[in-house]
């Protein structure tokens, strides 16, 4: 008993000043998570809100009844940002329980989204007949990128494209950023951290027959 109370006397006690330093570096690192987390689910989430909205309009030669101007929405233009958004969203609640390792592999995947968001957004902004060439084969029943190019007079941008692209950068930084800070994030709580079990002596066994077994070999089980 003296033993354990000198050893438990000895060990080293934490000033307040190392407590306040923990928990301000804690208190970083949970800023940090925070931060790339909250940044990737509004990214995609406003990836998910650019893709219903309209990003182009394109005036048509005359072609019979099809004459006109066409509205192109997101989801015709660069119909692969639905999933993007979607994957980018559970990419987060995974990230958020997360260990070290992972959150390098999450981190690089989340970059991976990012980019392929700015190459949908740019593929519109610098070709915008072959984005739209689905609703001009849907308006004119024309089939075939050259065909459809062909008909399509003047084309006129919104801003959604744009913004799909400055949503796709940001979200592949906020990947890069996790992955290369992702031993700042804070870990598990006290709490939750693992039991140690140590062995103990078992107690004397309450079985009369144990007990009687006991005192035939001579010992004596009170003792």
């Amino acid at each position: 008993m003296t033993e354990t109370n000198e050893t438990a006397s000895s060990a080293p006690e934490s000033s307040p000043a190392d407590d306040l330093e923990a928990r301000a570096l804690r208190s970083r690192q949970r800023r940090l998570k925070t931060l790339l987390l909250v940044t990737a689910v509004l990214a995609n989430a406003l990836i998910l809100a650019a893709w219903t909205q309209s990003w182009l309009s394109i005036s048509l030669v005359g072609v019979g009844p099809h004459s006109g101007a066409l509205d192109v929405v997101g989801s015709v233009a660069a119909p692969a940002l639905s999933a993007l958004a979607l994957a980018g969203l559970a990419l987060v609640a995974a990230l958020a329980i997360a260990g070290p390792v992972f959150r390098i592999i999450l981190g690089v995947l989340e970059a991976v989204i990012g980019v392929c968001v700015a190459i949908s957004a740019i593929t519109v902004l610098t070709a915008p007949a072959t984005a739209g060439a689905a609703a001009v084969t849907e308006a004119t029943g024309v089939a075939g990128n050259q065909s459809t190019v062909d008909l399509v007079a003047a084309t006129s941008l919104t801003a959604w494209p744009a913004v799909a692209l400055v949503l796709g950068i940001v979200l592949g930084l906020a990947g890069l950023a996790t992955a290369v800070t992702h031993r700042m994030w804070p870990g598990p709580s006290r709490k939750y951290q693992a039991v140690r079990f140590t062995q103990v002596e078992s107690a004397p066994s309450a079985d009369p027959v144990g007990a009687w077994d006991d005192l035939s070999r001579g010992d004596d089980p009170t003792r």
